[in-house]
């Protein structure tokens, strides 16, 4: 009768520590990371719209102004987030997706993007963002954006001005497309 119990009371501890190592496991490759870099905070406020509607306590958010060196081993997705300026997105987010290519290859990905000119928004998408993880990408999102006068200087201001026609803060955040990346992460 003894040897009995005490195989069912090893037993019953084996099945916890394999359901406790399994849960580690799933915590372990559920946590995503949402890497940007940020101007004027659109594209984190877009970044924090993100792991607030995903679970926030398996998200991470890095801005690549304050950390440029990032371990990707820790998680199972990458969320990548820039916006434009003058054509082009920040050189902290070219970094980091050249200095990253093959991990970022081995995890499931998503891209979005900042960036107010509707007429030009999938060229400067297609531009920035390497054919090859824009094919390897879950979701692709351009999330629309804002001009945020009161966080630009002078000349940001004037050139706004004389490009756009805009002469004050203005937000056009498509939140559908945020959830449509939310949603398609979640699956």
């Amino acid at each position: 009768m003894r040897a009995v119990t005490l195989f069912l009371l090893i037993a019953l501890n084996s099945c916890q520590s394999n359901s406790q190592s399994i849960q580690t496991q799933k915590n372990i490759k559920m946590k995503t990371l949402i890497v940007f870099a940020s101007s004027h905070g659109t594209t984190e406020k877009v970044a924090n719209i993100i792991k607030e509607k995903l679970d926030s306590t398996t998200v991470q958010t890095y801005n690549l102004k304050y950390k440029p060196k990032i371990d990707l081993s820790d998680y199972e997705t990458i969320i990548i987030g820039s916006s434009i300026h003058a054509g082009s997105i920040q050189s902290d987010i070219k970094k980091f997706i050249k200095d990253n290519t093959i991990s970022l290859m081995q995890k499931r990905v998503s891209l979005y993007l900042c960036c107010m000119d509707e007429k030009k928004e999938q060229e400067e998408f297609n531009n920035n963002y390497p054919e090859l993880l824009r094919n390897h990408s879950v979701y692709n999102a351009i999330v629309g954006g804002e001009f945020l006068f009161e966080k630009m200087n002078f000349f940001e201001r004037f050139l706004v001005r004389k490009i756009s026609g805009v002469s004050s803060t203005v937000s056009k955040l498509r939140i559908e497309e945020i959830d449509n990346l939310v949603n398609t992460l979640k699956k």
